[in-house]
Formats: structure tokens, sequence, C-alpha cells
């Protein structure tokens, strides 16, 4: 594989996770994310306790993000012989950290926003 197609890597995705689970997570992530804007621009700063504990909830979403991976793959975490699984690993603990903290800040500034 010479390119990177990113149509190659929906095929994967939607073969690992299955059709439901992957329009899911599509759809979590894009109204997640105009959530998260909408409440940057109603806002107009970052709430730094929010996101401290969001970050905390981060943490969870990075395991949680782990045991799918787990999951859906036919491989677990003691097959990963280089550092290429391993920084795939990482990746995947990254991404659910950092998409769980966005989706848990947007959702409590959203549920209890600021006063004036």
């Amino acid at each position: 594989m010479k390119e990177l197609d990113p149509l190659v890597f929906w095929t994967v995705f939607q073969e690992m996770l299955g059709g439901p689970l992957l329009w899911l997570m599509v759809f979590v992530i894009l109204l997640g994310t105009v959530a998260f804007f909408a409440l940057l621009l109603k806002e107009r700063k970052i709430n730094s306790r929010r996101l401290v504990r969001s970050e905390f909830a981060g943490v969870a979403g990075g395991c949680l993000a782990l045991v799918l991976m787990a999951k859906v793959s036919s491989s677990g975490f003691t097959d990963a012989g280089g550092p290429a699984d391993w920084f795939l690993i990482a990746l995947v603990f990254g991404l659910g950290l950092v998409g769980t903290t966005i989706l848990v800040y947007t959702l409590m500034g959203w549920r209890s926003p600021q006063r004036a």
C-alpha cells in the first residue's frame, strides 16, 4: 500500500465495527464537535474548572476506547509485538481520552451554563 486512501480506512472500520456502531460513532463525533464549537461561541472562553473535571472523565474514556478496540479486533494487548503496535494502542487511548474530554466538557457546559 503506497498511498493513503480514506476509503480503505472507512472499509476497515466498517468491517471491524459493523454498520450501526460505525454510524453511531460518526454521528456522535459530528454532533459533539458542532455542540462544542457552539458552546465556545456562546461562552467566548474555556471554563478551566469544567475542563479539569472533564479531563478526569477523559481518562475513563481512553480506557473504554482500549476495551472497544480489544473487543472488535482479533488480537489482544499481548499480541502487540513492535513499536507500531504500541503506538497504535497509545493512539487509540489518546483519541478516546480527547474525544471523551470534549464530549463531557460540552455536555457539562450545555447542562449548567455559566452565569454572566
